[in-house]
């Protein structure tokens, strides 16, 4: 059995290192996709939607209308402190795949912390534009109790 759910968020971006319009400062509509395959508990749920919620929401909270600013990017830093803009540093280029691995890395951990549940995959599939999108999968477990 597989459920999800979608979650959207507006954030800004640069990829300094690209040598066209990305380099440029610039932002997306995201659209992120969670889904989770697993066997049903004794509530016939995989996950109730209010628990993803209290799982995903808050990752969301932070980056919505925030600039994800890779770490070493001097110039885009220094603005956004200076001027007390809402940012996210984080350690790489802020591709699309980038964060869907950042994404899925936040997901997972804090699923792997419910206990009772019989997880198996969890997909993570973000959209920056209705066309372009990044996708990760990682197996959570054989559908044994987590």
């Amino acid at each position: 059995m597989k459920i999800a759910k979608e979650y959207r968020w507006e954030m800004g971006h640069r990829l300094p290192f690209h040598k066209g319009l990305c380099r440029n400062m610039h932002g997306h509509s995201y659209k992120m996709s969670v889904e989770i395959t697993g066997n049903l508990n004794k509530h016939g749920m995989i996950i109730d939607f209010f628990e993803l919620n209290k799982i995903v929401k808050p990752i969301i909270e932070k980056y919505d209308h925030a600039f994800l600013c890779w770490d070493n990017d001097k110039k885009v830093k220094d603005f956004l402190v200076r001027n007390k803009m809402k940012r996210v540093l984080v350690d790489y280029h802020s591709t699309v795949e980038n964060i869907c691995n950042d994404f899925i890395e936040k997901i997972s951990g804090r699923l792997n912390r419910i206990k009772g549940h019989k997880f198996e995959e969890l997909t993570v599939k973000i959209f920056e534009s209705p066309n372009a999108f990044a996708e990760k999968t990682r197996i959570l477990g054989k559908g044994f109790m987590l």
